[in-house]
């Protein structure tokens, strides 16, 4: 299932889907928590990213543990299998960190919504939740780029 798209390794295409949510989802967290004003015209795109990102994560994850696995039965090894390794590393680190981004963002939305079946919560939930979504929208921020960096060093480091 992770294998091939159109006969093209599927990671190759997927991992384009997480350079573009991931970040997305970073950033429009992290403007959900620091502009609340804003808050009811970001809500929507909030909740679809906070599902979307961490689907395309775990596909890039599974689909690169295919992907790794085709060329290690091909013979690959030595350096370059030790920089698809390292990639491999970062961007499982990225799926653990863009889980809870997605599971924080969702429970702020639901402690923000206003809706009469939402209990009232403490007072600190909302900060608490608002802190921990900056520092995984951070964490992943970062880590998208080591994933994307090392995967593209891989591939292209001695092309040129």
């Amino acid at each position: 299932m992770f294998e091939e798209i159109l006969g093209l390794p599927a990671h190759v295409l997927v991992v384009h889907a997480v350079v573009v949510f991931v970040p997305l989802l970073a950033v429009l967290a992290i403007a959900y928590v620091g502009l609340p004003r804003w808050r009811s015209r970001l809500d929507w795109a909030a909740g679809i990213l906070a599902v979307v990102a961490p689907v395309t994560a775990f596909v890039a994850v599974e689909s690169g543990e295919a992907f790794t696995d085709a060329l290690v039965a091909r013979g690959f090894q030595g350096q370059i299998l030790n920089q698809i390794f390292e990639h491999s590393r970062y961007g499982d680190i990225l799926f653990r960190i863009v889980v809870p981004l997605g599971i924080a963002v969702i429970l702020l939305l639901v402690a923000t919504s206003g809706h009469p079946r939402v209990p009232r919560l403490p007072a600190l939930v909302t900060p608490v939740l608002g802190v921990a979504i900056v520092a995984l929208s951070i964490a992943a921020l970062v880590y998208v780029y080591l994933t994307g960096h090392s995967g593209a060093d891989a591939v292209w480091g001695t092309t040129l």
